[in-house]
């Protein structure tokens, strides 16, 4: 009798896991709430879908969090095998300037498509609409979103699990699976990639959207990063906000400040800067300014953040410029978050991905307890889980099988 396996959540994690166990004589059943498969990849593909990226692995693997856990699997479906994967289905990619990898026509729906349909045509069934409402062993109870239908209970072989974490539940990621599991076993989620909040006065607003070109940030001691940051009405915004995150996260289990620091003219250095600084008698301060390198957003922060005592004191001005604090309220709700840091523990998961509690149930994709910053790592490591996922169902149904 062929075994059954249910997938819940049909984004790249859930479909790599649908992909695996396509290989193999089972009858897969795919349930997404949403009326369509993947809305937040395709959300994270409209400006440019970075799926990946092609730094040296070692160095990759350390934008993790949990570098030992997910180590095996990123460095088996790394960013060349997801290249090799994609030209697969037809799309062709390329590697940026920076490092990110790219499809060359830049969007998700053709990638997605190309895959769904390779699926569809492996047999895999997908329901759309079709909602969870709880998992018991390995039995779920189904409702149809469809009007007039009423629940129904499924039994499988094996059920995997990737509902996703708690930002942007409005494209299926509500979290709603939380209550299926035992809370010990859950890391509470906090917003990872996220905007930092600060109160700016008044005199901010010219500025709210302009940059903050070429500056450093960093953290306390940790490594310094550049990068662009975005002046928002709320604080500060950017991919390098976003690197700061994971120390700012242990400022708060610490219960200290929490504080970053710019260097906001890191190609100057401070005795260089603190001779342009110099008073002068025929020039404005802000001419000063100006020349010195700060232009209309960087000086609008150090007005706003300097005390003004020292905006005539060249060397001291100079050492804040260098080393600006910057002190936050925290970092934009959890629902705007980019995505989560959190989620099932790696303690309560097999080498198989596979729940301790409960041996039919595997997890993959961000419901587990992983971080990592922008830049394809990601969607990386999501279709790894994915994958590693598949493969446990398969190795435990075969097991049990024979």
């Amino acid at each position: 009798m062929t075994q059954r396996v249910a997938i819940i959540g049909a984004g790249p994690a859930g479909l790599m896991a649908a992909e695996v166990l396509s290989q193999y004589d089972y009858e897969i059943h795919v349930y997404e709430q949403k009326p369509s498969a993947a809305r937040k990849f395709l959300m994270a593909g409209k400006t440019g879908l970075n799926i990946s990226h092609a730094e040296p692995l070692e160095q990759f693997v350390q934008r993790y969090d949990q570098v030992e856990w997910l180590s095996p699997w990123v460095k088996q479906w790394d960013a060349k095998w997801i290249q090799q994967w994609m030209q697969d289905l037809g799309i062709e990619t390329y590697i940026g300037s920076s490092g990110r990898v790219f499809p060359i026509e830049m969007k998700a729906a053709p990638l997605l498509r190309a895959w769904l349909k390779r699926l569809a045509a492996h047999g895999i069934q997908f329901h759309y609409r079709h909602q969870v409402l709880n998992l018991q062993q390995n039995e779920l109870q189904i409702q149809s979103l469809l009007e007039g239908q009423q629940p129904a209970t499924e039994t499988f072989d094996a059920i995997v699990l990737a509902c996703g974490a708690v930002s942007w539940s409005k494209l299926g990621s509500d979290g709603a699976w939380q209550k299926w599991l035992d809370t010990d076993s859950i890391e509470p989620f906090q917003a990872s990639n996220a905007g930092v909040e600060l109160s700016w006065s008044k005199f901010m607003q010219p500025v709210f959207g302009q940059p903050l070109k070429r500056v450093d940030a960093w953290v306390a001691d940790s490594v310094r990063t550049q990068g662009d940051i975005v002046i928002s009405h709320y604080g500060l915004e950017s991919g390098l906000i976003y690197k700061q995150g994971r120390a700012l996260r242990q400022q708060v289990r610490e219960g200290t400040a929490l504080q970053f620091f710019l260097d906001l003219l890191p190609d100057q250095t401070l005795e260089q800067l603190s001779q342009k600084l110099q008073p002068s008698k025929k020039q404005s301060l802000s001419n000063v300014w100006r020349k010195a390198g700060l232009d209309t957003a960087k000086s609008a922060l150090v007005r706003e953040l300097v005390d003004k005592a020292l905006w005539h004191d060249a060397a001291a001005l100079a050492q804040e410029i260098k080393q600006l604090k910057i002190v936050i309220h925290g970092f934009r709700p959890i629902e705007e978050a980019i995505s989560c840091a959190g989620g099932v523990k790696r303690e309560a998961l097999t080498s198989y991905l596979q729940l301790k509690s409960n041996p039919a149930v595997f997890l993959c994709g961000e419901m587990l307890d992983w971080d990592a910053p922008t830049g394809g790592y990601l969607l990386t490591a999501c279709m790894a889980t994915g994958r590693a996922a598949g493969e446990g169902v398969h190795q435990t149904l075969r097991t049990k099988h024979t």
